[in-house]
């Protein structure tokens, strides 16, 4: 019994001894990590396709901005395309070492292939101009709608990817230099007439200061010379159909032919000397220009709703040294 209680007092001391062993092993080992971490730390060593280009301690902070970065792009960037990625090593080194993640992020930005997105401002399916986003591209399509310009329906737009970015132009000079003002059918009312030209034998109804005058056209009368509800009218109102031919109502010279600015459309005026002016506004369509000679009864128009008309009709002034006179004390009495 002896022997045996002996024994286990032995195994014991032996097991005291171990782990005193043990734990003096723990704190050599605690000692020496401590003092290699105040001057150590642990960073990955980057390489590119075998060349060394800095240091990390988050490779995985850092792969996923590259990731994100080369499939999603940043700004017209839309992507880039690299043949192969940074590889990553794990190493001891000394505090002193710094690490360089901006450096790294750059120099495999700048190791591939950069593809850009961004917009063409198409003219007849050829590239003119070009813009930063698709929001800008529209802008300049609509505002051109808006305007009216006579070439939209040969704009559009396209999404362009490419490796070389082109220069882009703000919205407002573009807009400016693709405008196209719409045309007044003017330019090719004289070309397309082919009418009889001398429309009225008419014996003159009236005189003014001694030249004899004959109605334009006829039709009905819808608004009188004088004061109205818009204001005073200068003139008489004969109402007909489109393209009804309008007559010179005396001979003189073509002093106007062309779109007038304040409501009358596409006009003519006449001078008939003696200080007599005849004006015909609202017209579909012009057949003289401006200095030719007439003769009373030559077609000179077309009756139309031009400017500002409600319906077809010609708007008749005559005008003695500039004053507008009552065309009926003249014709349609």
């Amino acid at each position: 019994m002896l022997k045996i209680l002996k024994g286990i007092k032995s195994i014991f001391v032996h097991i005291r001894s171990s782990l005193k062993f043990i734990f003096l092993i723990i704190i050599a080992t605690v000692l020496i990590v401590g003092m290699i971490s105040l001057v150590y730390r642990p960073m990955y060593s980057v390489t590119l396709d075998g060349e060394f280009i800095g240091y990390t301690t988050n490779k995985s902070k850092l792969q996923k901005r590259i990731n994100e970065y080369l499939e999603n792009g940043d700004g017209n960037i839309a992507f880039i395309d690299v043949e192969k990625l940074p590889e990553y090593s794990l190493c001891l080194l000394k505090k002193d070492n710094q690490t360089n993640d901006d450096e790294i992020f750059e120099k495999i930005k700048n190791s591939g292939t950069t593809y850009y997105e961004y917009y063409a401002i198409l003219e007849k399916s050829k590239e003119k101009y070009y813009v930063s986003t698709k929001k800008d591209a529209e802008d300049v399509i609509n505002k051109l709608k808006e305007k009216k310009s006579t070439n939209i329906n040969d704009l559009a737009y396209s999404q362009i990817h490419s490796t070389e970015l082109k220069e882009f132009k703000d919205t407002d000079s573009i807009i400016t230099a693709l405008y196209e003002k719409p045309k007044v059918v003017i330019a090719s009312a004289y070309a397309t007439y082919s009418g009889e030209r001398i429309v009225s034998n008419a014996t003159p109804s009236a005189q003014v200061l001694g030249i004899g005058l004959i109605k334009p056209v006829s039709g009905i009368i819808t608004s009188r010379f004088g004061i109205r509800s818009s204001g005073s009218h200068k003139g008489l109102d004969i109402a007909t159909s489109t393209g009804t031919t309008v007559a010179a109502a005396a001979s003189g010279t073509v002093t106007f032919s062309g779109w007038d600015t304040y409501g009358l459309g596409n006009c003519i005026k006449i001078s008939h000397g003696n200080g007599v002016t005849t004006v015909y506004g609202h017209c579909s369509k012009l057949y003289v220009t401006s200095g030719q000679k007439v003769s009373a009864g030559e077609a000179i128009a077309a009756v139309g709703s031009t400017g500002n008309s409600t319906g077809p009709h010609l708007h008749l002034e005559i005008r003695v040294n500039g004053v507008a006179q009552n065309p009926q004390l003249y014709l349609y009495k």
